[in-house]
């Protein structure tokens, strides 16, 4: 669906470029974006590379076991249905350190095997359970301290103060955190209270 709007965008932007007669200019802007992108992929790539790295070593010393362990009281309290123990509390304490980082590459392949996990504790349903609603939602909301992206994007287009942000970025993520757990656990409540549970 979104290459279909992507596409129709584009022929759009085209013709309104045919008709106006500045179709020269959406050449131009079209060879400039491109260089762009790939300069931004090569900016974007060496961030991610560093980031991606100080995961695996953080979790080669333990430190990610040990930030799990720490977590386990929240874990427990925000995915009831997981049985104790299970390895999706290592996939969704995992995503939520590298959201934390602000490691949006390394914390999706974590979401998925977390979400694959989920799957298979509801019985492979094609309805979602609760406990995958919930991880969607930390995973969307993501609380982060150090927002490694935007700061990549704003020192690549020569910001003076790329880390600036980080104490917006801090608040924002905090406020869609907590109001997604809170949308989370009342709709957990709604559905048990639906089943009669």
């Amino acid at each position: 669906m979104l290459n279909y709007l992507w596409g129709i965008m584009i022929f759009i932007g085209i013709m309104v470029g045919v008709f106006t007669g500045k179709i020269d200019e959406v050449s131009n802007a079209t060879i400039n974006s491109s260089k762009e992108a790939v300069s931004l992929c090569i900016t974007m790539l060496g961030v991610m590379a560093m980031w991606t790295g100080l995961m695996q070593i953080a979790k080669r010393c333990g430190l990610v076991s040990a930030l799990t362990r720490r977590l386990m009281p929240v874990l427990k309290h925000l995915f009831p249905d997981i049985p104790r123990g299970h390895i999706a509390y290592e996939y969704i304490a995992s995503n939520m350190i590298a959201n934390l980082l602000g490691l949006g590459w390394a914390a999706t392949p974590m979401g998925l095997m977390a979400m694959r996990e989920l799957k298979k504790l509801n019985f492979d349903s094609e309805e979602a359970s609760c406990d995958m609603c919930t991880m969607l939602i930390i995973n969307i909301s993501s609380l982060q301290l150090v927002p490694v992206n935007i700061i990549a994007f704003r020192s690549q287009y020569g910001s003076v103060k790329p880390a600036e942000i980080l104490m917006a970025g801090i608040i924002s993520t905090v406020f869609s955190t907590i109001i997604g757990i809170i949308f989370s656990t009342t709709a957990r409540k709604l559905v048990k209270r639906k089943r009669g549970l």
